[in-house]
Formats: C-alpha cells, sequence, structure tokens
C-alpha cells in the first residue's frame, strides 16, 4: 500500500502564486499581436476577409471542403445537427464523457441525446454500446475524440451505414488528429473544431464546421448569420451594398476577423507546438511511470493522436482522492484541470433525463479520479519540471 506523505508545512511550493502556472494558458507571439493591431486599424471588425484567410487555411490543413468560421464548438455543434433535418422526436447517440456542449447542443434541437459508455483505456465512446442504443428513433450518431485521441470511426461508419445515420464528429480536442490517414472532421457528415482559449489553436472563443456536403454547408452558412442569404462581408464590401433577405429564423453564431487574425498565425505553427507537446507527454511518461497512477494510453499506433490532454488517473494505492489532488497541486503552484465529470454526474440531466452515473461506470469512475496535467507548446523544460515536481509532492514520492 502506498503511504502518502503530507505536503512539508514548512516547504515553500514548487512555484510561488506569483508565478502560478496557469492551466492551458495558450501561446501569442508577436505575428498574432501585430495581426490584431492591423485588423484593428483597417476598420473591419467583424466577418471578413481574415475570417475568409482563416477558412482557407484549415480547409487546406484539414483536405477538406466546406468550412465555416463561427464563435464556438457548440455553435458548430448545433447547425450541423439543424443541417442535419434533426428536431423533436429524434434521438442521438453520444458520450456520457465530454463536456455538457455535446449534449446541449442536442437538447437545444429539441431531440433527446441517447448516452453511451466509453471505452476505459482509450476513453471514447464503445462502438458496441452505440450498436445496443439505436433505435428507429435515432437520427444521428455525435461522436467525441477525447483528448485528441480518434474514436473506432470504421466501427462507427459501418453502423451509420447499416442504419441510415449521420455521423456528427466533435474534434473540440482533434485539430491535429487523423485516424488511419484521415483527417478527424472529415470522415462523418461534420467536424465541428474548438478555438477556445486552452485548445491547441487559440482565438479566446470561436469554432469552425467542417460539411461534407455542399447543401447541408450552404444550409449551415445561412442559419449560422440569422437566416440571411448574404452576410456582411458581402454586403458591405467595395463592389457596393448589396440587398439581403431572411429564409429561415436563424442565429448569430459567426466568427469575427479579430478572433481570425489570431487563428491564421495559431494554425500556421499548429505542426510544430504538436511536436513540442508530444516531448513534454514523453517526457511525463518517463518521469511520472513510477507513481501510484495511470498515465494515459499510449498515443502510438496507425492513427495522430491531437495530444489535447494528459489525464492521469489516481489508483487506490495512491492514498488521497482526486480532490486533494487537485488542491495539493494548487498550492504547489500548479494548475490542473478535470476533463470531466461525467455528463450523468450534473444534476440537470438527471432531473430532465432520468440519467444515472452508475449507468455509465466507466465514464463515472474516470471522471471521478482523473486529472488533467499542464500539456501546452506554452510549456518550457522548466515548467515541465516543476510540474513533475510538484505531482511528486502531491503523491508524497518527493
Amino acid at each position: 500500500m502506498h503511504t502518502v506523505k503530507p505536503n512539508s508545512s514548512t516547504r515553500p511550493p514548487v512555484r510561488p502564486a506569483e508565478r502560478f502556472l496557469v492551466f492551458g494558458a495558450p501561446q501569442i507571439e508577436d505575428a498574432e499581436i501585430e495581426e490584431v493591431v492591423a485588423t484593428l486599424r483597417s476598420g473591419w471588425l467583424g466577418k471578413g476577409p481574415r475570417v475568409a484567410a482563416f477558412e482557407e487555411s484549415f480547409a487546406a490543413y484539414k483536405r477538406a471542403e466546406h468550412p465555416l468560421a463561427l464563435n464556438s464548438c457548440t455553435a458548430a455543434l448545433h447547425l450541423s445537427l439543424l443541417a442535419s433535418g434533426i428536431g423533436p422526436g429524434d434521438e442521438v447517440i453520444t458520450t456520457a464523457m465530454t463536456f455538457c456542449a455535446t449534449v446541449n447542443s442536442i437538447i437545444h434541437t429539441g431531440a433527446t441525446p441517447v448516452l453511451c459508455d466509453v471505452d476505459p483505456v482509450t476513453l471514447n465512446i464503445d462502438p458496441d454500446a452505440i450498436r445496443d442504443r439505436i433505435t428507429d428513433k435515432t437520427r444521428a450518431i455525435l461522436v467525441v475524440h477525447f483528448a485528441g485521441r480518434a474514436c473506432e470511426m470504421d466501427a462507427i461508419e459501418a453502423l451509420a451505414r447499416d442504419h441510415d445515420l449521420r455521423i456528427i464528429e466533435d474534434c473540440a480536442h482533434a485539430i491535429e488528429t487523423t485516424y488511419k490517414g484521415r483527417p478527424a472532421g472529415t470522415i462523418g457528415d461534420f467536424g465541428c473544431f474548438s478555438f477556445y482559449a486552452t485548445k491547441n489553436v487559440a482565438t479566446g472563443e470561436g469554432g469552425m464546421l467542417l460539411s461534407k456536403y455542399a447543401h447541408d454547408a450552404e444550409r449551415a452558412k445561412t442559419l449560422s448569420l440569422h437566416g440571411m442569404t448574404r452576410d456582411a462581408w458581402k454586403r458591405f464590401a467595395a463592389e457596393g451594398y448589396r440587398h439581403y433577405q431572411v429564409v429561415e429564423p436563424g442565429f448569430k453564431y459567426n466568427m469575427m476577423d479579430i478572433q481570425a487574425a489570431i487563428g491564421i498565425h495559431q494554425l500556421a505553427r499548429v505542426d510544430n507546438n504538436w511536436e513540442r507537446r508530444l516531448q513534454v507527454w514523453r517526457r511525463y511518461d518517463q518521469e511520472l511511470a513510477d507513481l501510484p497512477i495511470d498515465l494515459p494510453a499510449s498515443p502510438g499506433g496507425e492513427s495522430r493522436h491531437g495530444l489535447h490532454l494528459y489525464t492521469i488517473r489516481l489508483r487506490e494505492d495512491a492514498g488521497l482522492s482526486r480532490d486533494a489532488f487537485l488542491q495539493r497541486m494548487t498550492a504547489e503552484g500548479i494548475g490542473t484541470g478535470v476533463h470531466y465529470l461525467a455528463i450523468p454526474e450534473h444534476p440537470v440531466y438527471q432531473e430532465r433525463l432520468g440519467w444515472r452515473p452508475e449507468d455509465y461506470p466507466n465514464a463515472m469512475h474516470f471522471g471521478r479520479d482523473t486529472a488533467s496535467l499542464p500539456l501546452s507548446a506554452r510549456l518550457t523544460d522548466s515548467d515541465v519540471a516543476d510540474v513533475i515536481e510538484a505531482t511528486r509532492r502531491a503523491l508524497g514520492a518527493s
């Protein structure tokens, strides 16, 4: 039995308060700052030429067509469901281990989310569980490539073909991810991406929707800006004002040029940043291997892991709870995260949908026992050493 030593009351923290290591802080360089300043000086702050350039660059990176830059991944999820014709009376199958936006986007269409448990190793949705939950009301499967690891898309595609279902990929963690050489977000009918401040490409807030089919992309684009037939970039361009028509009630989901100005340069460094995170991942693997924790599954294999989250799971012989571990890491000056409490843990879904955590045991146990360590291209070797030392101290190994 591993015995945890209490943190020394006299020993100073690994990092003092003024040097607290913020979890998920983005790497912002001069190129982004200069592009934002140029955008402000241009007078075009809303959706305009930089959004168009960012869409083009992102589509090229993903080897995809029909990109649509939005204000969040949540917007992308919502639009993909609406463009699929999903609404009241329909069911959408998704994972119990995800952020609430995945489920909320289904609820906002009026459809019913149906949860599946996850594989205990990959933490991705279990295709066998999907098969068991398909009914005559099922219209789509919404997969989440958790932490950047691709789901088993061959099996999921086969289920979708057999039952005439649409596939929506939640790629909030998976910009760089591939599955057997196919870019995540281009395998299903839609790919939904996040550029939130903690993501591998960060614009503060922001998202992207990739659509496989042109008619879906056109519907999503119309819905993304009030249901108008022309966006502001076309209405107010140098060619002169053009009238628009509202063809259905839409939403205000578009990205603006200030965000895209950041994203253009973030995307240009995406693969170099991935390489740096791989270095950090491997160092964690090496220097934390002797601790009473389960490390994340190896990112090796024929698919490329996006390396978005480095999740450690406290074993019983760790001698302390996950939340106690989080408190100790904070006291040592290191920010950590929880990704995630299983969806059925949240009161609103228990009350509205009758979900119980124990019905999804893999997701429940993982969500209660796991913490995410900092994993960012911004981390210096010294930062990584501090995370390792703080982790060892928190677990009484240093």
